[in-house]
């Protein structure tokens, strides 16, 4: 399993000096986040704290949690990711999601589409397109909501193409069946459980399931690399931290995100200490 980290908040320079620590202690994975008006504070840009991150590191992987594609404009994403992409050297990955109502990015701009299926609408769209953008040719797209002319991405991705991590809801099939289409899942839960972290028993039942649709679509070599992403925050005796993660592994879990989302306690201060202190591991 691998460990990262959120840096949720801090100055610009604050976040970026939280990526190259991760770096020096250990961490597999730095992470920012997207949003543009939350009423939270030092909310960044996350391609700029990205690309910024890229050339101050070499190893660790690096993404924001999650990226609203529906309130984005594909071809921009498409180029700002093949920036990051090379920029880092293949280390990027794009957590994606259909973003929330309470940022008024949605709510305060007239004509965007907030409806739940419209914005899932607009996700697959958008995800289409991406793909469709790193093959390298001329294409023109005609989805759901979004149709665009003819246009050409170069350069390709560095590795072909870029990871993607749909946010889906177990055990909800329309969403967990658009995650299995890509290359892993940022893992919650719905219902009565939908604040409550995921057991072991939910990860293995998810990865069966995801192991079963590749099957059906005959694509077991995609299983075995699927990502299932959990994030969340670890408790601080770190053998209790190492025991929690083993027993996430051992049912399949492949990422643990370490985030902290309370601006009181994650101060740029407690968010270094936390990173200097160096990944818990299984």
């Amino acid at each position: 399993m691998r460990v990262g980290i959120v840096g949720s908040f801090g100055s610009a320079r604050q976040v970026i000096e939280m990526a190259v620590a991760a770096e020096e202690h250990g961490w597999d994975g730095f992470f920012t986040w997207d949003a543009i008006s939350l009423g939270l504070p030092d909310i960044w840009d996350p391609w700029s704290i990205l690309a910024a991150g890229a050339t101050r590191t070499e190893r660790i992987t690096l993404g924001a949690l999650v990226f609203a594609l529906p309130r984005r404009r594909p071809w921009e994403v498409a180029r700002q990711s093949l920036t990051i992409d090379h920029l880092s050297g293949g280390r990027l990955v794009l957590p994606v999601g259909l973003g929330v109502l309470d940022d008024l990015s949605f709510t305060a701009v007239p004509g965007q589409l907030t409806g739940l299926r419209e914005r899932a609408d607009l996700l697959d769209d958008a995800l289409g397109y991406l793909e469709r953008s790193w093959s390298g040719e001329h294409f023109a797209f005609d989805g759901t909501h979004l149709h665009t002319g003819g246009m050409q991405f170069d350069p390709s991705p560095v590795h072909g193409r870029i990871p993607v991590w749909p946010v889906a809801a177990w055990p909800s099939l329309r969403s967990m069946a658009r995650a299995a289409r890509w290359d892993g899942v940022v893992a919650q839960l719905r219902g009565e459980r939908a604040m409550s972290p995921l057991e072991p028993a939910d990860v293995t039942a998810m990865r069966n399931w995801v192991a079963e649709r590749h099957a059906q679509a005959r694509r077991p070599s995609t299983a075995e690399t699927f990502d299932i992403v959990l994030q969340g925050a670890l408790p601080d005796d770190r053998p209790a931290a190492n025991d929690r993660l083993a027993a996430l592994a051992d049912a399949g879990a492949t990422w643990w995100i370490e985030s902290h989302w309370d601006p009181t306690t994650a101060t740029p201060e407690a968010l270094m200490q936390r990173i200097r202190q160096g990944p818990p591991r299984p």
